[in-house]
């Protein structure tokens, strides 16, 4: 089960996350977890392996592969090539090495990049080798986690570069049952993971303070949840205005909390010339004084990221991280010398 003390560390250390335990590891030891550069973020339930199952069924529908049965010897082997069409971060190795694993353990994978390396346009970065009418199988399946995964992590190393020193998060605006392979790509990318979902931390947002009457009953009833249930979390509050910041700072000054961060929503303004200005979010962070972490939402784009980062702000959250994706153009071609052929010929390699 999850720990209920949440990994809390440097955007530099991401990559000392804890291992996902579940039925997500690979039949063939050597291709498990243990052996990933960068590992999965936690989950207590999710079981990975069941959605890699559950792709290649929806592939299947209960028949198979009808034209690879037909059209391909059964004991045919080749030798694929994995080809970026565009400059990216590529993300989705391991998880690809896990549906090979799931579709035919006897296929043999070899990379010359790994997740969170930079690939170009043109660029062979992998092959695999075996039974032809398996890789096929395996093939779109393969490229859906990956080109999903690296469009996620190019657009985090973006923005997580533009943000410095604050560090990016994504949220839980992510595609349905996909949301630990979305936030393995923003690890991947550079990014850290916020909250994974309903369940290990509490954040108190604009619906639970209206509900509760107010920032301050919001606060107090968590403090008093908490200690009831000998529960420790992060806990965190969202602000829309500095007059609920100094709310929070006062009941802070006043009452022994579990708070431990502060959300500044919308203090980015934006501005007709296209620019935004910050000066409410800083004046924000200025009260707050460090006294909690403090994480910058709304209007984050990667044109105003840079500016909300030089704030001082701890973190800066965005939903376009994984609601917005654009995938990362990867193919996986038999007959590669083809495959660049008609690839410069529609400028896609």
């Amino acid at each position: 089960m999850l720990s209920i003390y949440p990994v809390v560390a440097p955007c530099l250390f991401t990559t000392s996350r804890r291992i996902v335990r579940m039925a997500a590891t690979a039949r063939n030891p050597s291709k498990s977890f243990e052996s990933i550069a960068l590992k999965p973020p936690l989950h207590p339930t999710y079981d990975l392996k069941g959605i890699i199952k559950l792709a290649l069924a929806e592939d299947a529908g209960g028949q198979g592969d009808v034209t690879s049965m037909a059209t391909i010897p059964i004991d045919m082997e080749v030798e694929a090539n994995f080809l970026a069409k565009e400059d990216g971060i590529i993300a989705g190795i391991a998880l690809a090495e896990m549906v090979f694993e799931e579709v035919d353990p006897s296929l043999k994978v070899d990379w010359s990049q790994k997740d969170g390396d930079n690939v170009h346009k043109g660029l062979q970065f992998g092959k695999v080798y075996g039974r032809a009418h398996n890789i096929v199988v395996a093939e779109r399946v393969v490229l859906n986690f990956m080109q999903r995964m690296s469009g996620i992590a190019t657009l985090t190393k973006e923005m997580a570069d533009a943000a410095y020193p604050a560090c990016i998060l994504e949220t839980r605006k992510t595609s349905p049952g996909l949301r630990l392979v979305d936030k393995w790509a923003v690890l991947i990318g550079g990014g850290r993971n916020h909250r994974m979902g309903l369940f290990d931390m509490v954040l108190i947002k604009d619906n639970h303070i209206s509900i509760a009457g107010g920032v301050t009953s919001a606060i107090k009833s968590v403090d008093m949840y908490l200690e009831q249930k000998k529960l420790q979390m992060e806990v965190e509050v969202e602000t829309r205005t500095l007059e609920e910041v100094h709310e929070v700072l006062r009941y802070a000054s006043q009452t022994k909390t579990s708070l431990t961060r502060i959300m500044l929503d919308n203090m980015v303004v934006p501005l007709q010339n296209g620019d935004v200005d910050v000066s409410m979010l800083k004046e924000a962070v200025d009260v707050i004084n460090g006294r909690f972490e403090t994480e910058a939402s709304g209007n984050v784009t990667l044109e105003t990221i840079h500016k909300i980062g030089q704030t001082g702000v701890t973190y800066i959250s965005s939903g376009a991280l994984t609601h917005s994706v654009k995938a990362l153009d990867i193919s996986l071609k038999i007959d590669t010398e083809l495959a660049l052929l008609v690839g410069r010929r529609t400028k896609r390699a």
